[in-house]
C-alpha cells in the first residue's frame, strides 16, 4: 500500500474540477465559477481537525484503492478538500471524482463513504504556499473573510473549505487554498 500510495501521490497529472475564472479586481483572491461535480466524501467527528483530515483522507484513499463495488482502483485527484462549520465538530473530508467516473461513480462499500454532486457555483478562492496546519488554515480564511467584507461580496460567512493539492512527499512550491462560497442574488 504504501508503494501504491507514493505513486499515486508523485504523480503530476492529476484532475480536478472544471471551473473558469471570474472577474474581479483584487489581487488577494480569485473568484472562480465551478461547475457541477460529484465528490467521494466522508464525515468525521474528531477533536482536532488534523486527526479529522487524517482520518478522513485514507478513508477516501482506501475508496480509490478498491474499497468500492467493483474492487476497482480510480485515479487519484486534487485537491483533498474539508469543510469547517463554525461551531461544528464534524468535518466533511472530500476527494473530486475523476471525469471517467463522474457520470457513474463506483459506490463506496465503507458505510461511511458516500458520493455527492456539488452543484454549480461561484467560489472566492485565497491560494498560499508552504505546510498548511489546521491553524494556517483558520489564519487564511480569517484573512479572506475580511478581505472579503471589506471589498462589499457577499458570501456564505459560516463555513469555509481547505483544499489542499500536494502529496506530503512534496517539499517546496506547495499549494494550498481557503474557499469561500458566493451567496447568489435573489431578485423578486
Amino acid at each position: 500500500m504504501i508503494k501504491s500510495f507514493k505513486q499515486t501521490f508523485l504523480s503530476l497529472e492529476l484532475q480536478s474540477p472544471k471551473w473558469s475564472a471570474g472577474e474581479t479586481e483584487v489581487q488577494d483572491y480569485d473568484l472562480r465559477h465551478y461547475e457541477t461535480a460529484k465528490w467521494a466524501s466522508t464525515v468525521i467527528k474528531g477533536e482536532t481537525q488534523k486527526e479529522v483530515l487524517r482520518q478522513g483522507f485514507w478513508k477516501l484513499f482506501h475508496y480509490i484503492q478498491g474499497k468500492n463495488e467493483r474492487e476497482m482502483k480510480i485515479g487519484m485527484t486534487v485537491p483533498v478538500t474539508c469543510l469547517v462549520k463554525s461551531g461544528c465538530p464534524d468535518f466533511k473530508v472530500s476527494f473530486f471524482v475523476p471525469f471517467k467516473h463522474q457520470h457513474s461513480p463506483l459506490q463506496p462499500t465503507d458505510p461511511d463513504v458516500f458520493i455527492e454532486e456539488q452543484k454549480r457555483g461561484a467560489i472566492f478562492v485565497r491560494s498560499f504556499g508552504g505546510f498548511a496546519s489546521p491553524e494556517k488554515y483558520a489564519e487564511e480564511a480569517q484573512l479572506l473573510a475580511r478581505i472579503l467584507k471589506n471589498t462589499g461580496q457577499s458570501f456564505h460567512e459560516d463555513f469555509y473549505y481547505t483544499a489542499g493539492y500536494d502529496s506530503p512527499f512534496k517539499l517546496f512550491n506547495r499549494h494550498n487554498e481557503v474557499w469561500y462560497f458566493k451567496k447568489r442574488v435573489v431578485f423578486g
